[in-house]
């Protein structure tokens, strides 16, 4: 039995719900707890809060930044900088930039799957929209590096443009991976730094020179790629 693209998408929503129905079911506390403490946004009590799992921390901490980033917000430098008070500067920053680039990513896939059959439809109708969507493939991977690599910037924002533009997944989780180093990088230490009084410019250095060095790989192998 066929199902037309339109019951497929209407399915996909009712897992969703029921996914979160589920947990709901589970743990009758936890999604609660869980917006109240994104509506608050207070860094140190997400850390605390993130530290009461004990030796889950670190997987809750992933999953916790995973669904915010899927989400769109609060703003992610609420989790990053928590993530770097509990597990240290290095660790922190490695675990929050893995975390955001699969919620970005999964956040672009549900995008791309909802809504990016309407925004083809619409973006046919226009030579403009045409040629910028046209753009987004060409030139998508730099934009999108650039446009990561900005600090404080909405998340969810990018997350959308990427997934209705026809920018491909491959070139989307790259640029993503890479242009999250020095955004999250950089407002995790001047959060981290903000918080406990401390002071070291070194570490945003070695930030901006990693990135640098990421970049110019990925600057290389997209010109490999395109050739």
């Amino acid at each position: 039995m066929k199902f037309s693209m339109t019951t497929v998408k209407i399915i996909a929503a009712l897992l969703i719900v029921a996914l979160f129905g589920a947990v709901h079911l589970i743990a009758p506390n936890f999604l609660p707890e869980i917006f109240e403490l994104l509506k608050r946004g207070d860094i140190v009590e997400t850390a605390e809060y993130i530290k009461s799992y004990g030796e889950l921390a670190v997987i809750f901490s992933f999953l916790l930044t995973l669904f915010v980033n899927a989400l769109g917000f609060p703003p992610a430098i609420i989790f990053s900088t928590a993530n770097t008070l509990i597990f240290g500067i290095f660790w922190g920053i490695v675990i929050s930039v893995a975390a955001e680039t699969v919620g970005v990513t999964i956040s672009f896939l549900l995008l791309r799957f909802f809504f990016r059959d309407s925004a083809e439809k619409l973006i046919s109708k226009s030579k403009f929209l045409s040629s910028i969507d046209n753009y987004s493939s060409e030139k998508g991977f730099q934009v999108m590096l650039i446009a990561r690599m900005v600090p404080y910037l909405p998340s969810g924002v990018l997350n959308a443009v990427g997934a209705l533009s026809a920018l491909s997944l491959r070139d989307y989780v790259l640029s993503s991976f890479i242009g999250k180093f020095p955004s999250t990088g950089i407002e995790a230490i001047i959060g981290h730094d903000a918080i406990l009084q401390e002071e070291d410019p070194t570490r945003i250095i070695v930030v901006i020179i990693f990135t640098v060095i990421l970049i110019a790989w990925a600057w290389r192998h997209q010109k490999k790629i395109q050739r």
